[in-house]
């Protein structure tokens, strides 16, 4: 059974990137989204297994939208993506639910793993 995954972040060209490695592995993207706000009326659609999140976007961020997904959905799976040196942001994620998180530039083995880990 292929996993759904709902793609959030405000480059496209990012999301291409990750929708390559995930589909190419048997994931399933139902969904992606440019920003926290659209993540979030995304996730309350669709359902899917995992979300992955950028963290910097405009309007709603990464993590308040991660802090809105899990009032929604306590058990939501989410992986936050973040450029190097935002270690902060990443924590303050983890603190406010997320699973795990990858670094871009992304390594398709480093996606892979997280995905597997965070969906068992």
């Amino acid at each position: 059974m292929s996993k759904n995954i709902l793609l959030v972040d405000d480059a496209a060209f990012m999301r291409m990137m990750i929708k390559d490695i995930l589909v190419k592995n048997g994931y399933e993207v139902v969904g992606e989204a440019e920003n926290g706000a659209k993540a979030i009326e995304k996730y309350k659609e669709l359902k899917p297994d995992l979300v992955v999140m950028d963290i910097t976007m405009p309007e709603v961020d990464g993590i308040q939208a991660v802090k809105e997904i899990k009032k929604i959905d306590p058990n939501a799976n989410i992986i936050m993506c973040s450029a190097m040196g935002q270690q902060a942001m990443v924590i303050e994620a983890i603190q406010s639910g997320a699973k795990d998180f990858i670094v871009k530039p992304f390594q398709a083995d480093r996606v892979l793993e997280a995905v597997k880990k965070v969906l068992g």
